[in-house]
């Protein structure tokens, strides 16, 4: 599992364990402020009352009667309250009154008159001098049908005549409850959302540079021309320059081993061929014969100067990771001066050398690099063309890209060659002189256009002869690229 989506799958869950617990123990605190708002507020309401009564009493004994007519009336009010959501139209607070035996002399509601209320917390603490107060159910399994009761002593000279209860359901607090408790869940639900795409967000950001790194490793490991992502000076971006480090002291390893052998197996030739000349020069031989092993000697000696400088030149593109000096080239531009400097080469060769450029296919590039591995595609076209033959260079735009192509009239590249012609080293006989090159030219060429982010292919016309192709992206193409930006 990817680490975006365990970080999203841990937050899903965390949030919907925070947002239960949450929705939960808010709407426990709500229901229990309000409640102690509704006793505090009956508190008040039972304390006045009782003393309005007090003040009634007479020799020791309750009058009851205007407290009766208080409520009557009270009852018999219309009115339209509305408070938030809730449109109160009647009032549902009542009132009962019990004597020092706890014996109901008046209710409001005209249901517990005449009833022993001796045993209820309200009444029998409050008659023992202590606050009394109950919550009890009309219906016992449902919380909603609860009633509550707070008490307050009827005095007079000192004297508790009796105690004056006050009680409302708290039904009403419950529809506040359950708005406040739907206003928490649709606050929490809107939180969760908002939680998840930072969360998405936030995974974004962390595992964004990991696919970097992953697929910079990714690259490595097949061997592609990677550059280093970015990654500032953050733990990822440490292990990225340690990455960096450990491929350079692997490849630069493994580099140098390769070419030692392969530099090796190749001077292998030469070297044989000049010793055998000198070993043959020892010996007492006409002029003629001297001067003819005395040129294997200089040419083999050529050749082996050859192949270091070119081995230089390719050992310093290979190990390079982007290009430096960059510039606008014009590729036809570039098609046409190369044309012109291979011309005394082709003329030598009996060949016909012919350049069709078309200007305005400019692409970003380092000139001296671009132009050399265009030379060497144009050099072995002349090498690999007969006597009388034709190479054409020519330049087209196609969608988001410039190609130069590179055709000639000769024999064309035998099929088992053509998967092998860009390996290092590996040449084919020239068909005039029958010698072979360095094998290194062609390696050259690919590996600068993969440094400029292009492609190189070479392949058989369907009639004679062979077509290289380089192409690269066009810099109006590269500059419209999401990449670019």
């Amino acid at each position: 599992m990817k680490i975006r989506t365990r970080i999203i799958i841990a937050t899903c869950v965390l949030m919907a364990i925070s947002l239960g617990w949450l929705v939960d123990r808010l709407t426990e605190d709500v229901r229990k402020y309000y409640r102690q708002a509704m006793e505090e507020s009956l508190v008040d309401t039972s304390t006045l009352l009782s003393s309005m009564v007090a003040e009634q009493a007479s020799d020791g004994k309750l009058e009851l009667t205007a407290l009766q007519a208080f409520f009557e009336h009270a009852a018999a009010r219309e009115f339209k309250a509305r408070i938030y959501e809730l449109v109160k139209t009647g009032m549902d607070m009542n009132v009962y009154v019990t004597d020092t035996r706890g014996i109901v002399l008046f209710d409001s509601a005209g249901e517990h008159t005449g009833e022993l209320f001796a045993r209820w917390n309200d009444v029998h603490l409050t008659l023992q001098g202590e606050y009394g107060a109950r919550s009890t159910r009309i219906d016992p399994e449902d919380p909603t049908t609860s009633v509550l009761h707070v008490a307050s002593p009827i005095l007079h000279d000192g004297e508790i005549l009796g105690v004056l209860t006050v009680y409302k359901s708290v039904g009403a607090a419950t529809l506040f409850i359950e708005d406040a408790r739907r206003t928490i869940v649709l606050a929490g639900i809107a939180a969760c959302f908002i939680g998840i795409g930072l969360a998405i967000l936030v995974s974004y950001w962390i595992t964004r540079p990991i696919r970097r790194l992953t697929d910079y490793a990714e690259s490595v490991r097949d061997g592609e021309r990677a550059l280093l992502p970015r990654l500032g000076r953050t733990d990822l971006g440490n292990l990225a320059e340690a990455f960096e480090e450990m491929r350079d002291a692997l490849e630069g390893r493994q580099y140098v081993e390769h070419y030692v052998q392969a530099l090796t197996h190749e001077m292998k030739s030469p070297v044989a061929a000049i010793r055998g000349a000198a070993e043959i020069l020892e010996d007492d031989l006409p002029a003629d014969k001297r001067r003819k092993f005395l040129s294997n000697i200089h040419h083999e000696t050529d050749r082996i100067q050859e192949l270091v400088d070119r081995l230089l030149g390719l050992a310093a593109v290979e190990t390079r990771k982007s290009l430096d000096s960059v510039c606008d080239v014009d590729l036809g531009q570039l098609a046409s001066e190369v044309a012109d400097s291979l011309s005394a080469v082709a003329t030598a060769a009996q060949v016909t050398l012919r350049c069709e450029p078309e200007h305005g296919a400019i692409v970003e590039a380092e000139y001296v690099l671009l132009r050399q591995a265009l030379a060497n595609l144009v050099e072995n076209a002349i090498e690999f063309c007969s006597q009388g033959g034709h190479v054409t260079v020519s330049v087209a735009k196609a969608e988001g890209e410039s190609a130069v192509t590179v055709e000639d009239d000769g024999a064309g590249i035998p099929d088992y060659a053509l998967s092998q012609v860009f390996e290092r080293f590996y040449s084919l006989q020239r068909p005039r002189s029958g010698r072979k090159s360095t094998g290194i030219g062609l390696t050259f060429a690919r590996e600068v256009v993969e440094l400029h982010g292009g492609t190189v292919t070479i392949g058989n016309r369907p009639q004679d002869g062979a077509i290289a192709t380089l192409s690269l992206p066009r810099m109006d193409a590269k500059h419209q690229s999401p990449d670019a930006s």
